[in-house]
């Protein structure tokens, strides 16, 4: 399994090489316009964000849309002591982040705690897909372990390099609802996703 899971990163990897910084703009842009147009995102009253690494699709752009909206707007924050991540409110996308544990962009320390069950919409990133919503991360499980613990619709963000025929799985990983791609948003038929 382990073995299998390498492959498939160094293979969706070795695509999103290929992809220019001007690329990812652009497919990034056309991405977060079609998650605008979807009823979960319009319907959704809090909306747990990440923050993009240079690799990953930017949905950065929405959260401030997202707070003029009226949504409440979080992002993962990794808590050293419990070695887990937590979602935390962002108000002002000027001044509320610092570099976290692991480089990415997190809320301020002291920052408001969000309960996972109050998530409606989590926009979730990985190296690759599919489109029976299986995910495979970074290999250090703390997305899952994440994702165990919101009720509301968890979406696989990726580019369309990202998609592959089949990730293997594991009992701890935790399927998705849907896949949003810059050509393409996916519902996953909950009845054929972990076969």
């Amino acid at each position: 399994m382990i073995f299998e899971k390498k492959k498939v990163r160094q293979e969706v990897r070795g695509r999103l090489q290929k992809i220019s910084t001007i690329e990812r703009q652009q497919l990034s842009a056309s991405a977060c316009a079609l998650l605008e147009k979807q009823i979960v995102w319009q319907q959704s009253k809090t909306v747990l964000f990440y923050a993009p690494l240079p690799s990953e699709l930017d949905v950065w752009p929405l959260l401030a849309a997202a707070l003029a909206s009226g949504k409440l707007v979080a992002l993962p924050k990794f808590d050293e002591t419990a070695n887990h991540y937590s979602a935390c409110a962002i108000k002002n996308i000027e001044t509320g982040f610092s570099l976290g544990q692991f480089g990415v962009r997190e809320p301020n320390p002291g920052c408001t705690k969000i309960p996972l069950n109050q998530v409606d919409l989590a926009l979730v990133p990985g190296v690759g897909f599919d489109l029976l919503g299986r995910r495979i991360g970074r290999g250090r499980g703390f997305y899952d372990r994440l994702l165990a613990q919101i009720s509301g619709t968890k979406c696989g963000v990726g580019f369309d390099e990202q998609i592959v025929e089949a990730i293997p799985t594991e009992p701890h990983d935790v399927p998705l609802n849907c896949i949003l791609t810059p050509t393409r948003w996916h519902a996953v038929n909950a009845d054929a996703r972990f076969e």
